[in-house]
């Protein structure tokens, strides 16, 4: 095998494991870290977590791939990816799926505990059996249901931290929880065709735009009522973290809203990159305050 042939094919494994959604899940994880242990955790413990996290991660993701060729290959968004174009056999990313998820069991039990190591797994099987084999082609509540398996990476960070779950830990999970189906539905109402194509039942297809906005803005009320309540469950956060999520709170109900006014494309482009910006620097402030870097 040659050096283009090698990058090529590494390129297309990378792929498998959606790094993009490894790189936001990764930061929600730390942040459990970083709340949990009230200051900076142990470097090593922050690496275990990173290598594990993202072999989890990776590995649901490239089941997924697995899983979905068919509906993957009906999407304009998906059709290149490497199982979809066939560029690499379902048999392999299944495989190589499992060899990842086995691998980031062993790393998390052996490098923390095995409550971090399980619901880490957890996740991985509610994503891969409960939204991605079950609910994703079934029902337009996919993604509310579905989306709990990308709770628990904040749960995993806070288990290897102190070998148990408390109540903010919960709420961590209740925050994503609720900032999920307003990400994505927004990504929904941009992909309609795709996903009407694919006969993937998302709530625009289902319901329409004015009923999706307004349940986007229900539920984006609701996680900013969870990001403000955490600063009174956890003692660990303070003036810098209350006052990150009311400023993110009101830019995220602006955007919201001003789809609602008068919905178009741009509005809604707007509000999809928003809601991401938003959780990652919803979990940045979290990690700076818990970790007493200023002040």
């Amino acid at each position: 095998m040659n050096k283009e042939n090698f990058l090529k094919i590494s390129k297309d494994y990378i792929a498998l494991t959606k790094p993009k959604v490894i790189s936001l899940l990764l930061v929600t994880a730390i942040s459990g870290m970083f709340l949990a242990n009230g200051s900076t955790p142990s470097l090593i413990l922050i690496i275990i977590i990173i290598v594990g996290g993202t072999l989890a991660s990776g590995g649901a993701g490239a089941i997924n791939h697995f899983i979905d060729k068919d509906v993957d290959q009906l999407m304009k968004r998906t059709s290149n990816r490497p199982v979809a174009s066939n560029r690499v056999t379902p048999k392999k990313a299944l495989s190589f799926g499992v060899f990842l998820t086995i691998l980031s069991f062993i790393i998390l039990y052996f490098g923390s505990n095995f409550l971090a190591a399980i619901l880490a797994i957890l996740g991985n099987v509610f994503y891969v059996f409960i939204y991605s084999l079950w609910l994703k082609k079934t029902t337009s509540h996919n993604i509310v249901i579905g989306g709990i398996a990308g709770c628990f990476p904040p749960l995993v960070g806070w288990a290897a931290v102190t070998g148990s779950l408390s109540l903010p830990a919960w709420y961590l999970f209740a925050i994503i929880f609720f900032w999920t189906p307003p990400h994505f539905w927004a990504l929904a109402m941009l992909m309609n065709e795709d996903y009407k194509e694919a006969k993937i039942p998302m709530l625009p297809t289902i319901i329409g735009f004015r009923k999706t906005q307004i349940m986007i803005l229900t539920h984006t009320i609701i996680l900013i009522a969870l990001t403000l309540a955490l600063t009174i469950v956890s003692s660990n956060l303070g003036i810098i973290y209350l006052l990150g999520s009311i400023i993110l709170g009101v830019m995220y109900l602006n955007y919201t809203i001003r789809l609602i006014v008068k919905y178009t494309t741009k509005k809604n482009l707007g509000l999809y990159k928003f809601s991401l910006l938003y959780l990652f620097l919803i979990c940045m402030t979290i990690i700076i305050d818990s970790s007493n870097i200023i002040g």
